[in-house]
């Protein structure tokens, strides 16, 4: 099965007109005709299923003839990660993230962060495929970048975590995890957390974890949070 994003198409919606680069896509790269069957999503959970009833090199239009909302998950991940001095990294991990399963990711800018401009446009795109690729109908959101502390003093639901590398204590994260429950993680730059970051988490609730006996790379630590967070949640 291949699977179509677009935000645009409504739960009540009963056809469907796809853009000129996506009709021309079916067109000549599927060579779809006339009554074949299109999945379609707009990213919200639900899938819907299309017949094509209209075919031109620019233009593809379809009816659509069933629907169904895909289930959402009992909990809801947030991470945080700050980005990463290379942007494929930070690519791959919304690339991998999307595929494992995450609702909300926040780009933060901390004290030790190498880069702190990100491409918003291409970081969607990323997530879009992804979506796509794992036949996924729930689209993470990706919220603007923000520092650090205006992160921190936003309201949380659920267990808040700081994942860092100082040797202080600290929990295991796979220990701490509670399923079917909402969660929060903060994932540092290659720098790590500043010890003034990490002291105002722990003075915002967050409980400083630890990810495994290794040092791992932002994007891998990011990653190995969103697996302990779906194997936890597979019980």
């Amino acid at each position: 099965m291949q699977l179509f994003y677009s935000p645009d198409i409504k739960e009540n919606s009963n056809s469907f007109s796809f853009s000129k680069e996506e009709s021309k896509h079916i067109v000549k790269v599927l060579r779809k005709s006339i009554g074949d069957q299109l999945h379609i999503t707009n990213g919200q959970g639900w899938l819907f299923i299309a017949e094509i009833d209209f075919i031109s090199n620019n233009k593809c239009t379809a009816q659509i003839i069933s629907k169904e909302k895909q289930p959402e998950r009992n909990y809801k991940l947030h991470v945080a990660v700050a980005p990463t001095k290379m942007n494929d990294r930070y690519e791959w991990f919304l690339e991998k993230a999307t595929e494992i399963g995450i609702d909300t990711i926040t780009p933060i800018i901390c004290d030790h962060s190498e880069r702190k401009i990100i491409k918003p446009e291409r970081f969607e795109r990323i997530l879009q495929s992804a979506m796509k690729q794992s036949l996924n109908c729930h689209l993470p959101k990706l919220n603007n970048a923000i520092s650090f502390k205006d992160f921190i003093s936003n309201d949380f639901n659920g267990q808040l975590f700081i994942a860092h590398c100082e040797e202080t204590d600290k929990k295991s994260l796979k220990a701490e995890l509670h399923p079917k429950t909402d969660i929060t993680i903060l994932i540092g730059p290659e720098g790590d957390f500043s010890t003034k970051e990490i002291k105002l988490a722990l003075a915002n609730n967050f409980i400083p974890v630890t990810l495994g006996k290794t040092r791992l790379r932002t994007e891998t630590a990011a990653i190995v949070a969103c697996h302990s967070v779906a194997f936890v949640n597979e019980k």
